[in-house]
């Protein structure tokens, strides 16, 4: 029940709107119905106003268009500067929003609501720069053509023939706090033109053939005056809310139109419609079910589902509610939305006197009219009226309640001779409970029918006849009839009800299996073949599934079962279903002889695809209760899809970061450590072919060695390169040889002396150190890159210590040198491609690719490669490197 003083109360969804819009900034829109209506001139006159009266205002961004007078009232106002915008290889003034947060005036003035901010900026749409100017708590001023809004583009587009490129969601308008007209009359607006003061000359000629006619400009001007006439409305209706107003108030025509699962319903509808149009009037639909039966049968579902789907289409919005009073609901839901008429159906007069919903509406309506739809509509409802059954389901309703008697009267007869029983009477209940349960309401109330014969004739003196000898008998068998048919209909009614419950249990188990599946896909295809295979596995249909993947043509992504394929009209069906988001194909409006149903899968954000299912005429369409599975499980794939193309995106993404991260360490890399020694080789051979003759022999030499020394450098940088290419692509193939640690470690730190003599170098190596299973060919240049980083970061001036042994079957081989060491933080990043420290004099030493190199190699051979630090005494580092013993060394 509804407590009838609750529509005295404000609506606490209005007031926690009002508070919210209390923090943040206010919005005014100068609207007009074209270019060169005034907008601009209207707005900066009122700004001059305000100035005068001392509030603060600025202008973030005014676009005068070459008007002068226009340009004239920018004077003296505070103009904040743009920033350089740049689109399709141009460069523009753009509104910087930076800067109006960073000012943060009172009010502040953003001409050109709708319009395409630069790839630069912040927001696509300047729409939503003010939004962020609004939830700063920054009052702004803006203007606004009819023609952008985003419902209105096409009926514009159609009116004057000139697309709408650039358009405003409605809720912008709906949501602005002052929304002030600037109309001006078609012929004034086109004299405007003429003179020159809406659009510059050799512009003025184009515009006067094409939009500026005076039947765009007057339709144009409908559309921004009717489209204001609704905001106030709605603003009205806002207050009535805040202030627990009561409606209905007569500014405007509101119509609730009360349907429901008979026949009458899509009359009413359709009447309703042509009243909206004809007054110029909102309406809402409103489907109410009562509590106590709230799913109607599947015929009579199907033709609510039918015409709730017809008042969509028709422009309704659609409501529905679960409640006991019907009269107090639609009541309350009128009063609350400013009702001024409630449509609703006269049904035919049923068999037995009672009132009907329009005439109890009629009683408590008060200023709200009542408009009645007159129709036959359904037959009365009649408590005999047969379903439709099948043969085995008929045997069983007419058998069901004659075997249960009989059997029920062979026990009385058997009792009644045993002992001698007050009441037989209830025996019979007993047959009738079953029938109920069993059969349904038609086989109880057969069993009351035959139980009420039974016991007359079989129980009730004289027996064996269907007289009734003494008066109380008969009232005792008008009682036992009565109780018979309520207790009858009461268990048949439990009966549907829990068949109901049980389908609603299955419903809910099966979106709950498939949240659990959906949750545990990973990926676009897994996502897309659990969705089609749990649609299959519910409804038994063959399922197909159709998406757009990376902004191409729809395809067909996944089949269930996998043998499907599609014909061309098939595919024009779910393009139609794509492209017009509304279903297409078997029995819908569009190519109802293609054999699948298709229907769109939508999510908050965007359309993510489109699913089949195959029907025939033999099967037929689609129950509403597999509707409403269908919606649920499409919304929830819906999200997991979204979900899964945002992965899939932020990963992209993420990759090409990383690609352009490493790509800018590879060429800063190749900038130094190829122009460096290419630099010094050139130096040398420039001073020995000017210089060759005049110089000695020593300094000859010393230019050759350093020639040979920088070349020996850039071929390792390449060999680093080639190396590191070998290791990413899979192409490193290592052997496993036995190899003599000893004899491999003299030829390294040979090399390496030969590089820098002034390196130190100190060995230990175990005695008898048996050899390790690796391949020499990378085990050298793994050696030599770690000698050499020691060499780059710990200086020549303390020796680096090179360590073998054996350690748990295992050989270790450990480098150690004694500079400042590294962070415990960088210890794993010293191995990724292209991490350089810093030396002391901050500049980057080397390609960092040598340890990332030296790791990939040792890990190819099957050992593994790990940094500490310190080492010793609080300084240094060592890496060790473990390599399996060849197999006659292992113990």
């Amino acid at each position: 029940m509804t407590d009838n003083n609750d529509t005295l109360r404000p609506d606490p969804a209005a007031l926690l709107e009002l508070a919210a819009r209390e923090t943040r900034g206010k919005l005014t829109i100068f609207l007009g119905a074209a270019p060169g209506v005034g907008k601009t001139y209207a707005m900066l006159t009122r700004a001059r106003q305000r100035r005068a009266e001392g509030v603060e205002i600025v202008i973030g961004l005014v676009e005068t268009h070459g008007r002068a007078e226009t340009a004239a009232l920018l004077e003296g106002l505070e103009i904040l500067p743009r920033r350089a915008g740049r689109q399709a290889g141009r460069t523009y003034d753009e509104f910087d929003l930076d800067a109006a947060l960073r000012r943060k005036p009172a009010i502040i003035i953003v001409d050109e609501l709708a319009h395409s901010n630069d790839a630069d900026a912040r927001h696509p749409k300047r729409y939503q720069d003010i939004a962020e100017l609004l939830a700063a708590g920054i009052d702004v001023w803006t203007a606004l053509n009819v023609q952008h809004l985003e419902s209105l583009s096409d009926l514009v587009a159609r009116i004057a023939g000139v697309p709408v490129r650039e358009t405003v969601p409605d809720i912008v308008l709906q949501k602005a706090d002052e929304v002030v007209l600037v109309d001006l009359p078609p012929s004034e607006l086109i004299a405007r033109l003429r003179e020159g003061k809406v659009y510059l000359p050799e512009n003025a000629g184009r515009a006067a053939e094409g939009f500026f006619k005076p039947a765009n400009l007057t339709a144009l001007r409908e559309l921004a005056l009717r489209r204001t006439a609704d905001r106030v409305d709605d603003q009205m209706a806002d207050i009535w809310r805040q202030q627990a107003v009561e409606g209905p108030w007569t500014t405007g025509e509101r119509l609730l139109v009360c349907v429901g699962p008979d026949q009458l319903s899509e009359k009413v509808v359709r009447t309703a419609s042509r009243l909206a149009v004809g007054l110029n009037a909102r309406w809402i639909v409103l489907s109410l079910s009562g509590a106590s039966n709230p799913i109607p049968p599947p015929a009579r579902a199907a033709r609510l589902e039918a015409t709730l789907h017809l008042a969509e289409r028709l422009g309704a919005e659609i409501r529905r509610a679960t409640v006991d009073d019907f009269v107090a609901e639609i009541l309350r839901i009128a009063r609350r939305e400013n009702i001024t008429q409630i449509v609703v159906g006269r049904p035919r007069p049923g068999l037995l006197p009672r009132r009907s919903l329009p005439e109890a509406l009629l009683r408590a309506a008060g200023d709200i009219g009542v408009y009645m739809v007159p129709g036959q509509g359904d037959a009365p409802r009649n408590p005999l009226r047969l379903r439709r059954r099948t043969l085995p389901q008929w045997a069983l309703t007419l058998a069901l309640p004659f075997v249960a008697t009989g059997l029920i009267t062979v026990l009385g007869l058997g009792l009644s001779q045993l002992v001698a029983l007050q009441n037989l009477s209830m025996l019979f209940l007993v047959a009738v409970l079953v029938s109920a349960l069993l059969g349904g309401r038609f086989a109880a109330l057969l069993a009351a029918g035959l139980s009420f014969l039974a016991y007359n004739f079989f129980f009730i003196d004289p027996v064996r006849t269907f007289t009734i000898a003494r008066p109380h008998e008969v009232l005792a068998l008008a009682i036992f009839v009565g109780v018979a048919v309520v207790t009858g209909s009461l268990a048949a009614r439990l009966r549907e009800q829990m068949g109901r419950a049980r389908q609603a249990v299955r419903n809910t188990q099966a979106l709950y299996d498939f949240s659990r599946k959906l949750s545990a896909a990973y990926g676009l295809d897994n996502v897309l073949t659990a969705t089609a295979g749990h649609l299959q596995t519910t409804l038994g249909l063959d399922t197909v599934l159709l998406a757009s993947l990376d902004g191409g043509e729809l395809e067909l992504q996944v089949a269930w079962p996998p043998d499907q394929n599609l014909d061309a009209t098939a595919m024009t069906a779910a393009r139609w279903a794509h492209d017009k988001r509304e279903p297409a194909g078997f029995l819908t409006a569009t190519l109802p002889a293609v054999p699948y149903l298709f229907l769109p899968i939508r999510s908050e954000q965007r359309l993510v695809g489109v699913v089949g299912l195959k029907l025939n005429a033999e099967r037929g369409p689609l129950t509403p209760d597999e509707g409403r599975q269908v919606a649920a499980i499409l919304e929830q794939a819906a999200i997991a899809i979204d979900r899964a193309r945002l992965v899939r995106d932020n990963a992209r993404i993420a990759l090409e970061k990383e690609g352009e991260k490493l790509q800018t360490a590879l060429l800063s890399s190749l900038s130094h450590d190829l122009r460096t020694p290419l630099a010094s080789i050139t130096g040398a051979v420039t001073t020995l072919r000017q210089l060759g003759d005049r110089m000695n022999g020593e300094t000859r030499a010393d230019l050759l060695m350093s020639i040979e020394e920088e070349t020996g450098r850039l071929n390792r940088f390449v060999t680093n390169l080639f190396d590191m290419t070998r290791i990413e692509s899979g192409a490193v193939k290592p052997r496993r040889d036995p190899v003599d640690l000893l004899a491999l470690i003299t030829n390294v730190v040979e090399r390496a002396r030969a590089l820098d003599p002034a390196l130190v170098v100190e060995t230990s190596i175990a005695d008898a150190m048996p050899p390790v299973l690796a391949d020499p060919a990378l085990l050298d240049p793994v050696l030599f890159n770690l000698l050499d980083n020691a060499r780059k970061y710990a200086g020549t001036a303390l020796p680096v210590t090179i360590f073998v042994r054996v350690d748990n079957g295992m050989a270790t081989i450990a480098v150690t040198d004694q500079g400042k060491g590294i962070p415990p933080g960088e210890l794993e990043a010293i191995f990724d491609k292209f991490y350089r420290r810093a030396k002391g004099d901050h500049r980057a030493a080397g390609t960092g690719l040598g340890l990332s190199i030296a790791r990939g190699f040792v890990e190819a051979m099957g050992g593994t490669l790990k940094a500490e630090s310190p080492a010793m005494r609080r300084r240094g580092t060592r890496f060790t490197i473990r390599l399996p013993l060849a197999e006659g060394a292992r113990s």
